[in-house]
């Protein structure tokens, strides 16, 4: 609770966010040097600012480092789409996967690759960014029906229709097709092995245009979130602003999961662990929460390198390994408080 109020004034948040994007620092530093060949960092940074064609060189600037920038993107992403969705749901255990993202970026890869052959990751990363889309989409169209249009249950009641079909669909398509299932079982888990520069530079746009997108709306998200009396008092067009926030997470989620797949828990572990510690002013929330999920990305992928000893393990298991326990302890510690 100390904590908690340290962080909470002005002057402590700036210090705050300076310190964790520090450590974010020091975790892509580590990961770039970490592997099966360690790197010294001083050939890491020649590697980054000087680059001269040698083996170690090659090794941090086509491997190490798109996978890095991958879960940099991936996890920032993620994170601030989970913010936002919380507060649009007015649901604390809401995440990306509620509009039904991951179900269809997963059955728009699963179908392509069924219907025309595996293809490259570059290739498929645009259907599942299209099919992710399509998705929330849907499920959008689908809360705004009935008399309450924009109804945070009807959003969530379409989310799980929409996503349970599609998961039933795909899981259909694989259990007939087993080399589309060789082909996308490692992505589907949520992972940034093999990823490219030129995948990360194809979905950075989006992300960054997210996040920008995602910072401005900082104030109307902290008017949301006191609820539909309180935010006609003061003026707020709900139906507009739910629909703009819906359109960010869209935007995030989709290019996060077509670049890393459905990686899971980061939308829902993040906002949370940034609120205890610094409050619901979602002004600092949001940006809190962009380096907090790019941090915990970055560290669970190189905790499960190091720890399972492969570097072709999911970071999607890591998460859910980090995650699963805090669901539960959250969804405990609510229902025992009755709040």
């Amino acid at each position: 609770m100390n904590t908690a109020r340290r962080m909470a004034n002005d002057g402590g948040r700036p210090l705050g966010l300076l310190l964790l994007f520090c450590l974010l620092v020091a975790a892509v530093l580590w990961s770039l040097a970490s592997g099966a060949r360690h790197i010294p960092l001083a050939t890491v940074w020649h590697a980054v600012v000087g680059f001269d064609g040698s083996r170690e060189h090659l090794l941090v600037m086509l491997i190490r480092l798109p996978r890095v920038l991958a879960a940099v993107l991936a996890g920032s992403a993620l994170a601030v789409s989970g913010v936002i969705m919380q507060v649009v749901t007015n649901n604390p255990l809401a995440s990306p996967g509620l509009l039904g993202i991951n179900a269809g970026a997963a059955f728009a890869v699963v179908l392509v690759m069924t219907l025309f052959g595996t293809g490259t990751g570059d290739v498929y990363m645009w259907y599942a960014f299209g099919g992710a889309g399509a998705a929330a989409l849907l499920v959008h169209g689908m809360g705004s029906f009935g008399p309450s249009g924009h109804s945070t249950i009807g959003l969530v009641i379409a989310g799980a229709i929409v996503a349970t079909f599609l998961t039933a669909l795909t899981s259909a398509i694989l259990i007939f097709d087993q080399n589309t299932l060789d082909a996308v079982r490692l992505w589907t888990a949520g992972s940034v092995t093999g990823r490219t520069m030129a995948q990360n530079a194809a979905v950075a746009p989006y992300i960054l245009t997210g996040l920008a997108a995602g910072l401005f709306l900082g104030r109307h998200l902290v008017t949301l979130s006191l609820g539909a009396e309180a935010a006609r008092s003061l003026g707020q067009n709900q139906a507009v602003w739910r629909s703009v926030s819906i359109a960010v997470v869209i935007l995030l989620a989709g290019s996060a999961v077509s670049l890393a797949g459905p990686i899971g828990f980061v939308g829902l572990v993040v906002p949370h662990i940034v609120r205890l510690t610094i409050g619901a002013d979602y002004r600092w929330v949001l940006p809190f929460s962009a380096v907090g999920g790019a941090l915990l990305v970055v560290v669970a992928d190189l905790a499960g390198r190091m720890i399972f000893g492969s570097q072709d393990f999911p970071v999607g298991v890591t998460t859910a390994l980090i995650g699963a326990p805090f669901f539960l302890w959250l969804a405990r510690s609510r229902a025992g408080g009755g709040s």
